[in-house]
């Protein structure tokens, strides 16, 4: 398994605690497609905006999204290395999962042939 130091594994934390909720997963699907402003991102969500900006505020210190300020809008764009990193830390486990399942199958089908 791959070694994360302290502030790594905060940002994974953080990442992860940003995708724990269902608001938060729609933004990130939505930024998938390209930038948005804020207002855009919270059109189809039956919320007050300023509950809308505290899920923008979680992603954003989840490092999953960067914001910035155009005149009178934020506009929201995805970060590619923080989703990344939390894919990268998902697959180092997955590589240990899969050499456990292998190593398991190996040993049931051996237990057959006898």
């Amino acid at each position: 398994m791959a070694n994360f130091n302290s502030s790594t594994q905060s940002q994974i934390d953080l990442g992860f605690h940003a995708l724990a909720d269902t608001t938060r997963r729609a933004v990130i699907a939505r930024l998938h497609q390209g930038e948005a402003a804020a207002t855009e991102l919270a059109e189809p969500f039956e919320m007050a905006l300023p509950s809308f900006m505290k899920h923008l505020k979680v992603l954003e210190a989840g490092g999953l999204i960067i914001t910035r300020k155009e005149g009178r809008k934020r506009i929201c764009s995805l970060d590619q290395k923080a989703l990344a990193r939390l894919s990268g830390w998902i697959n180092e486990y997955e590589k240990g999962w899969q050499n456990r399942l292998g190593r398991m199958d190996a040993m049931f089908k051996e237990g057959d042939e006898t």
